[in-house]
């Protein structure tokens, strides 16, 4: 693919048919670019196309875009089998071509390019791209600032990833290696810029360009410090923080936005610095203590002297956070000790900040889901409240007592004031409960809600006076925020209310379900859910289905009924209240559901015409889970229903190639299929040569749920599969090839190697074993040895441990020997998990009892180091994980998404398999009662070996299992 003009044409012509909205067109222009994107030179076509002045610019602007999306695609060397989806030399002429590119751009396809740098930078700075600093460092020197914005542009997302990257020497070096070559320039562009905004004070267009710098200079300096802090900037924190203090009392009316526009430069960079600056209070308040009273002040001005409109929240948030962090300070407490100085803050920021906007009410009619996001249990991070809310635990954890008298008289003034006129001063009411929550929280997780409360605050006579009146008022559509705010009140206090209090809120909450506010009935589903993950005392649930049965036909209508409104169609949190509600009513929906199952396909069919919701969908299909599992356990000829209703959605989302669904429909036909105890249906069946495509091994996400699929059809029916068993184990051979996927690919020949017919099984033993060992020496890794070790422990049990042995002698004469000592003796402690340990134990206790070899012949050295690995597995400590969880109690995973990652259904997983079908109850035993069966075979011969070749730890827990087993050896 040469760089010639027909070429960057053809090139272009594609672009611009990217850009059609007639999907006729642009979608065989995307796969045509596609298809060639392998081709050496494409990049470099790419980037010369970028380049051509005369080209149409929006077919530039597409082609920086396609530049930036291949470099995410390709950049990156495959880290499991080390595939280079790019030429060498296309790499080397890139990173060449790239920066001098990009900085002669204009800013749209400038910032593609800057993106596209940070990735390349991300793989290669510094050992692969060591001059990149230096080639952005000496354009600093070119005095034009659209080329150094571009520079800092370009910086910033090279260096932002220092803010959340784990601590290792690797990050370190590089750290050190940027700051040797670019903490100087960037200090000098800094007093270079601080100079021009004095210079050019009265030059509007210059210092829009000169604060678009400073915001990035900031930025950068936010990057490089984050970690720790640098002996450059410990050295230098006087002209950066003077500075800072200086740009936070700049008040040019040039830079002013207008009252609705979003927040301007000036906002921004203040922004930022209150960041810096609270970090440095934060991580380095010894160094930074000469300088943080002035912060202080000019922060303080900075919060009293600034609006309540939009544009300034993210600017009052960070500012009134560095407050925060300093209040949470021992060693500052002074500076807030004065109870004017807490009455000024409470009435001068922490009130006017609690209360609800203009634009919070146009928010929360208007745009609901972004309300909801913003204020839903934690996820306000950068709103004003939150910040404000911070403040008061910040100040309540020096002073609780002072301010909760305080505030004590500002929530009572506010609900005196609401209580005149309810309609016109409802947001009295609403500061005043937001103000409570803030005073009563002292500590909350996700997960839990509050976890600890400040005793002076009356949670429960607040809730009584103020909030339940609320919650029962008759009217369901009346003030919407304070029924909102109510709600919100009980999810957030639901494990300090009595229980009582808390099971007597479902029917309200029932009821508010049908409010015609999206934001009420969403946070009435949301408090549904969270208040039915409560557990008692005795880790119950708090309601159970005796509680939740009566309002069961009103609850689920109420939630199906939220589907068909405007803005709620796909909405989450009413689908996990569906989801939490089946787990919660169990066999009392049995009545219900054939109401609900039809409901629940509809909404399936719709969403799988463009799945957008991760959530929505993952929720939709626990609750189809759910039904399954409920009804089937009731009565298994429920089994053909389902299939009859859900077959028909599944071929379609087949058929279509539904990719973000295809993992949940393999997971609810593993159910159903578990659920045939009389083999393999021919529906099944009909289906089962599919799985089996490349195509879909080839889609990370599916590889899971495929797998255990397969191993159901296995465990279903082994005869029926046998034909297909050369090309089971081709999968298998596929993925344990793969770092990532080797664990799947053990699991799948477990399974083979326990159903299988031995005579079936016996032809590929042996190349199997050669496979294993190839990838031990390719590529060894401690999930690998885990997974390799209980793999080997099922087929000891299932073969024999002299079956075992001369397989793998038979590849190479004594390595056997080999296998004990590296991957037995060594690696046997590192297995973790309750069964997988037990696996290994058996199949150990089979080598140390069962093999002559191993107890008088060739290998007999390898039998006192092994028995003392046995006795370390045995008494490793218990992993706690490992035990079953109540499953309606599983909070199911936040951060759901498609494709890259499987999603695993929690309500459609199974139980694991007794490999050992109840016949070895404890491996302890079984170890005691095999070594007297051994000894009683070998008489006197194990006495010696365990006393002279076990230390005297592992023979002290060794005897203690003989006792407990009544067993003597000789």
């Amino acid at each position: 693919m040469d760089v010639t003009e027909a070429n960057l044409q053809l090139l272009a012509s594609f672009l611009q048919q990217t850009l059609h909205p007639d999907t006729n067109i642009r979608k065989p222009a995307e796969k045509s670019l596609e298809s060639v994107e392998r081709n050496k030179n494409y990049a470099i076509l790419l980037l010369n196309l970028i380049a051509k002045q005369d080209v149409d610019k929006t077919i530039r602007v597409a082609g920086a875009i396609a530049f930036k999306n291949f470099v995410k695609r390709n950049w990156k060397i495959n880290d499991e089998d080390g595939e280079d989806k790019m030429h060498s030399e296309d790499r080397h002429l890139v990173k060449q071509m790239i920066v001098n590119l990009m900085l002669g751009s204009p800013e749209t396809i400038q910032r593609q390019l800057s993106d596209a740098i940070s990735v390349i930078g991300r793989e290669d700075f510094p050992n692969k791209w060591p001059n990149l600093l230096k080639e952005m460092i000496v354009k600093f020197e070119s005095g034009d600032f659209n080329v150094i914005n571009g520079i800092l542009h370009t910086a910033h997302s090279l260096f932002k990833r220092y803010r959340y990257e784990f601590k290792s020497n690797e990050l370190w070096l590089e750290i050190k290696l940027v700051l040797d070559e670019f903490a100087t320039p960037l200090t000098q562009l800094f007093m270079v810029l601080m100079r021009l905004t004095k210079e050019q004070e009265n030059n509007k267009d210059a210092l829009k360009v000169i604060f678009s710098s400073l915001i990035m200079v900031a930025k950068i300096f936010n990057s490089l410090n984050f970690q720790d802090l640098p002996e450059f900037f410990e050295d230098n924190m006087s002209p950066w923080m003077e500075n800072f203090y200086t740009l936070l009392e700049i008040d040019n009316p040039l830079l002013k936005t207008g009252e609705d526009e979003d927040a301007g430069l000036l906002e921004q960079l203040k922004s930022q610095i209150c960041d810096n600056v609270g970090m440095y209070a934060q991580k380095y308040d010894e160094e930074f203590a000469m300088y943080l009273p002035k912060f202080v002040t000019v922060v303080w001005k900075l919060l009293v002297t600034t609006g309540n409109q939009t544009k300034y929240d993210l600017l009052v948030s960070n500012a009134i956070q560095f407050l925060a962090l300093v209040a949470d300070r021992e060693r500052y407490k002074n500076l807030f000790d004065d109870p004017a100085t807490m009455s000024s803050i409470c009435e001068k920021v922490i009130i006017p900040n609690m209360e609800f906007r203009e634009t919070d009410e146009e928010l929360f009619e208007d745009n609901a889901e972004e309300y909801i996001r913003r204020d839903i249990e934690g996820s306000d991070v950068d709103t004003r409240r939150r910040a404000a809310c911070d403040l008061v635990r910040a100040l309540s954890r020096h002073f609780e007592q002072q301010m909760t008298a305080i505030f004590g008289q500002y929530i009572q003034a506010m609900l005196t004031n609401y209580a005149v006129n309810p309609p016109q001063n409802w947001k009295n009411k609403d500061a005043a409960i937001y103000l409570v929550t803030s005073l009563a929280s002292k500590g909350k997780t996700e997960k839990h809600g509050i976890t600890q409360t400040n005793q002076l605050v009356n949670i429960l006579e607040f809730y009584q006076a103020h909030i339940l009146p609320e919650l029962i008022h008759p009217s369901v559509n009346g003030l919407p925020v304070l029924k909102a705010d109510a709600i919100k009140f009980i999810m957030v206090f639901r494990n300090q209310l009595p229980p009582i209090i808390v099971k007597e809120a479902i029917g309200p909450l029932v009821r508010l379900l049908t409010s015609s506010s999206s934001v009420v009935h969403t946070y009435a589903a949301y408090t549904i859910d969270k208040i039915l993950l409560v557990r008692l005392t005795d880790s119950t649930a708090l309601i159970k289905s005796a509680d939740l049965s009566p309002f069961g036909t009103e609850l689920l209508a109420n939630l199906f009924s939220l589907f068909e409104k405007q803005g709620s169609k796909d909405n989450e949190y009413v689908m996990k209240a569906v989801m939490r509600s089946f787990s919660t009513l169990q066999n009392a929906i049995t009545p219900l559901m054939g109401h609900v199952l039809p409901k629940l396909t509809e909404i399936l069919l719709s969403v799988a015409k463009n799945p957008t919701k991760p959530h929505f969908n993952h929720y939709l299909f626990e609750s189809l889970s759910l039904c399954v599992k409920i009804m089937c356990r009731v009565d298994t000829q429920y089994v053909a229903q389902f299939e009859e209703m859900l077959f028909p959605i599944f071929q379609q989302i087949l058929n279509q190639d539904v990719t973000e669904f295809i993992p949940y429909v393999f997971q609810i036909l593993s159910m159903l299929l578990r659920m045939h105890t009389n083999g393999i249906p021919d529906p099944y069946m009909g289906l089962f040569t599919l799985l089996l495509a490349p195509v879909l091994w080839d889609r990370p996400a599916n590889i899971h749920p495929l797998v255990h699929l397969l191993q159901v059809y296995v465990r279903s029916d082994p005869q029926k599969v046998i034909d297909k068993l050369g090309s089971l184990l081709g999968i298998f051979q596929k993925l344990i090839a793969s770092k990532s996927n080797d664990h799947e690919g053990l699991n799948l020949l477990r399974t083979l190697t326990e159903e299988i017919p031995d005579q079936a099984m016996a032809q590929y033993i042996k190349q199997i074993f050669i496979l294993l060992f190839q990838r031990l020496t390719s590529s060894k890794t401690t999930k690998y040895v885990k997974c390799l070790l209980v793999y080997f422990g099922i087929f000891i049990y299932k073969y024999g441990a002299v079956i075992f042995l001369q397989t793998i002698d038979e590849i190479q004469p004594r390595m056997f020997g080999m296998v004990l000592d590296r991957i037995f003796i060594s690696e046997t402690q590192k297995v973790t998990g309750k069964t997988e340990k037990k696996i290994l134990a058996i199949g150990i206790v089979k080598l140390l009892c069962d093999a002559p070899q191993t107890i008088v012949g060739d290998y007999s050295s390898y039998w006192p180091p092994l028995l003392q690995a046995l006795v370390g597995l045995f008494e490793l400590p218990e992993d706690m994980t490992d035990e079953q969880v109540d499953e309606h109690f599983v909070e199911i995973d936040e951060a759901l998404g498609y494709q890259t990652t499987f999603s695993q259904l929690n309500f459609a997983k199974h139980a694991e398999k007794d490999p050992f079908n109840g016949t070895i109850p404890d491996a302890k035993l079984f170890l005691a009662q095999s070594l007297g069966k051994l000894s009683k075979e070998n008489p006197g011969q194990l006495t010696p070996l365990i006393s002279s070749g076990i230390a005297p730890a592992a023979q002290t827990f060794l005897i203690k299992y003989l006792e407990d087993s009544h067993v003597q050896i000789g």
